[in-house]
């Protein structure tokens, strides 16, 4: 168990019980922490997991793997206390259990860290990584304490975050490392992870790598949730498929292949993982978009390129190396200094509605946040930014076109749904991500900006966002593609922007480049 002050150093071993909350039958056999029989959820006439079974053991990491949708998120709620099964059994140690809430779970040993960030902008990183569960003394809440346990606690993840800092203040990367720290705040016998290296770089990667083998030597159960095959194959000893909501097969880690394993989640061939242009780029055409010397202080300088229509323009930089800012700033979000272009006419870009009106699209990083309403129907979210200019008369939505466009969109992206008045709050991630894309691509935009598009997206979705993309690009749409994903963003773009310390370093063409050159740029090993 991870206990106050939160060291994570190797605990002893060859005790019983298992130092990790494993116990020995008297025939030698290890009892699972954790044992799943015939778990089933449905809400309401939609059944979203049926007739899973699943052993846990202490000291292993067990990897579930299968595309959004599978049911693996609704299954650890059932672990969380956040959902009660509708029919299957639940054993600790051994033990029946229901966990009717989420308190219930923590205080039998399980602690989860969601996809999803659950954070608390206007709180501080300490206040948020001890929510729930502060330090008290006299019944009032021990500031200097609270403070003192999450330098210790982020001290010990390796996780450079000052815990006095509002989370309003952090990047997505950063936010995702607090709600690592936030779930590893608590005493915990089995820790579960989902995508928890979704906003991630490299670096901060493996942080999160060393502190999972730390974990699994002190005998602690981890389930592994991640889209990410390379990590997948690196950090975990079983592997779980789940399909349809349904129960596939486990696989020992050394008796499986990549391969394998995306046709079992898939449930069909995939062809590969990346799509190629299928039409040549003309380069002969003159920019749609040009972006001239342009600049916010203290967020990102002089940042100069253009992309020609057709063409899928890529970034690439280290956490904190400025993409974001400057995407937000081409969808007029800031006041920057330089010029936007499109078409050869300056862009006077003051808010997103201008960008909009200019025929620019972006689907932001956080989908949850910014690019959604997750209590609003998907036929709301998908006609939100279009309906007043193509679905209005009057001022009064037009109901035939909310419902072709949205069908269009279920359609067109494989959008996994009971239907178009399901509330998107409901989905999957990865469909929740397909309904941002639909939601510009009704509009039809010249230029359509993305911002990690993939993040959190099992293969089979990338699939459908990748071939997206090529259909736009073959259409003549200029893109802008952000990716945290070296191999996806060299394999997509046509050209390439490295970014360093809020500056454009370099600028490629991806034909014959290789990863090692764009890190070293990336890093400084190589300079511009």
């Amino acid at each position: 168990m991870i206990s106050h002050p939160n060291s994570l150093s190797t605990r002893p071993s060859g005790a019983m019980p298992r130092p990790g909350g494993g116990v020995v039958s008297a025939g030698g056999a290890e009892t699972p922490f954790v044992e799943l029989r015939s778990i089933a959820k449905s809400f309401g006439p939609v059944e979203a997991i049926k007739d899973v079974s699943l052993k846990l053991r202490s000291g292993r990491v067990h990897t579930i793997l299968g595309e959004n949708g599978a049911g693996k998120s609704t299954l650890m709620k059932i672990l969380a206390g956040v959902h009660v099964p509708t029919r299957g059994e639940v054993l600790l140690r051994g033990e029946p259990v229901t966990f009717a809430t989420p308190s219930e779970s923590q205080a039998a040993g399980i602690s989860i860290i969601y996809q999803e960030l659950s954070l608390a902008t206007n709180l501080s990183v300490a206040e948020n990584i001890f929510a729930g569960h502060e330090p008290r003394r006299f019944g009032i809440v021990d500031f200097k304490a609270l403070m003192r346990r999450a330098r210790d606690l982020l001290d010990d993840l390796g996780i450079d975050i000052h815990p006095h800092t509002p989370v309003a203040r952090l990047s997505m990367a950063q936010r995702q490392l607090v709600e690592i720290a936030k779930g590893l705040s608590r005493d915990a016998d089995l820790v579960i992870m989902d995508e928890p290296t979704s906003s991630l770089s490299d670096r901060d990667a493996e942080v999160l790598f060393d502190i999972v083998m730390k974990l699994k030597a002190r005998g602690t159960a981890v389930v592994y949730i991640s889209h990410r095959m390379d990590e997948i194959m690196r950090i975990s000893d079983d592997i779980s498929v789940m399909r349809d909501g349904q129960y596939i097969c486990t696989h020992d880690k050394n008796g499986t292949t990549i391969g394998a394993l995306i046709n079992l989640m898939v449930g069909r061939e995939m062809s590969g993982a990346y799509l190629p242009r299928t039409t040549a780029l003309d380069a002969r055409r003159s920019p749609l978009l040009e972006v001239r010397n342009l600049t916010i202080e203290g967020k990102f300088h002089d940042i100069s390129f253009s992309v020609r229509p057709g063409e899928i323009f890529g970034f690439f930089g280290l956490i904190g190396a400025g993409r974001s800012d400057v995407m937000n700033a081409l969808f007029g979000i800031g006041r920057p200094d330089g010029q936007i272009v499109m078409d050869g006419k300056p862009l006077r870009l003051r808010s997103p509605e201008n960008a909009i009106s200019a025929g620019i699209a972006f689907v932001t990083e956080d989908r949850k946040h910014e690019g959604l309403v997750l209590m609003h129907s998907i036929a709301q979210n998908v006609t939100m930014a279009s309906f007043e200019r193509k679905g209005a008369r009057f001022g009064i939505l037009d109901r035939r076109f909310e419902e072709r466009e949205t069908h269009d969109a279920i359609d067109r992206m494989k959008i996994r749904t009971a239907g178009p008045h399901q509330a998107v709050g409901d989905l999957s991630g990865g469909n929740q991500q397909k309904v941002v894309f639909s939601k510009w691509l009704s509009l039809r935009p010249r230029v359509l900006i993305l911002d990690e598009p993939t993040r959190g997206v099992d293969v089979g979705a990338k699939f459908e966002i990748y071939r997206v993309m090529r259909e736009l690009a073959d259409a003549g749409t200029a893109i802008v593609l952000v990716s945290s994903e070296l191999p996806e963003v060299l394999a997509m773009s046509d050209r390439l922007a490295v970014m360093r310390e809020k500056r454009l370093v370099k600028e490629f063409d991806t034909t014959g480049l290789t990863q090692e050159t764009v890190m070293s740029y990336a890093t400084g090993a190589s300079q511009a």
